[in-house]
């Protein structure tokens, strides 16, 4: 789906005679982000997702893990007031929020595998479990958009999942469904909470809307949002202090 998607295995909890079954777990889990590839990427033709865009096939005909994440971009767009749509202009798109779930089933096959202890990153997005390989919570640096290389927090997360939106890497890429006009005023957006899919779609989400005072963001339950906006000003939802590992200087 266009991202780089890195996989650590901890060795915490781990049996000795599991050793041999790491390389067996991180090749299932991997399959489950091919997989995911193959069905839901929008640069590749023959997937399911490209074919529906295009007509050729109908939704029934689709793998079912097609509904699956649909109905799951209409909860995100229904909680957001339609700041995150999968089919704003009339073709489906669920690329803001299926990176996220993808991850987090190649994070139940390491888990299932019986791989407690693991981080699956995509593109920026983490999904974490157990402890780090240092025997602590998982820590994840939140990337400055407006000072590459520079963090502006780092978050701390034992098991959720961590997922940032805005125009660090790619610039300004996100659109406002509702005008599809490019998103204006948030310079980026982070959202932790359990499910990696949907905080990938509620920071999406967030950088649509180009504010920080919408009132969807501070009802949110079990999510915390973070965000930067064009100025350099930061601003976080009230639970968001207690995932706070350290602020990068400045």
């Amino acid at each position: 789906m266009g991202t780089v998607v890195s996989l650590v295995v901890a060795h915490h909890r781990v049996p000795a005679d599991h050793g041999a079954g790491v390389e067996e777990a991180l090749t299932t889990a991997a399959g489950e982000l091919h997989d995911a590839d193959a069905v839901f990427s929008t640069y590749r033709p023959g997937s399911d997702v490209s074919r529906l865009r295009r007509g050729e096939i109908s939704l029934e005909a689709c793998s079912p893990r097609v509904a699956e994440v649909l109905a799951a971009c209409a909860s995100a767009e229904a909680l957001t007031g339609g700041a995150f749509s999968a089919s704003w202009d009339g073709a489906v798109d669920p690329t803001g929020l299926v990176k996220g779930w993808a991850a987090q089933r190649a994070s139940t096959a390491l888990h299932d595998a019986g791989f407690p202890d693991h981080a699956v990153g995509a593109g920026g997005d983490v999904v974490c479990a157990g402890l780090s390989v240092s025997g602590r919570c998982w820590q994840i640096g939140v990337a400055d958009p407006h000072r590459p290389g520079s963090l502006v927090a780092v978050v701390e997360v034992g098991d959720g999942a961590v997922a940032t939106s805005g125009t660090t890497e790619r610039g300004g890429h996100v659109l406002d469904p509702r005008t599809g006009a490019p998103a204006r005023g948030l310079a980026s957006a982070t959202v932790i909470g359990p499910d990696l899919a949907v905080a990938d779609a509620l920071a999406t989400a967030a950088v649509a809307e180009g504010r920080a005072d919408v009132p969807w963001m501070g009802t949110l339950r079990g999510y915390e949002v973070l965000t930067v906006d064009a100025a350099g000003h930061r601003w976080g939802t009230r639970g968001l202090a207690r995932h706070l590992a350290a602020r990068a200087p400045g």
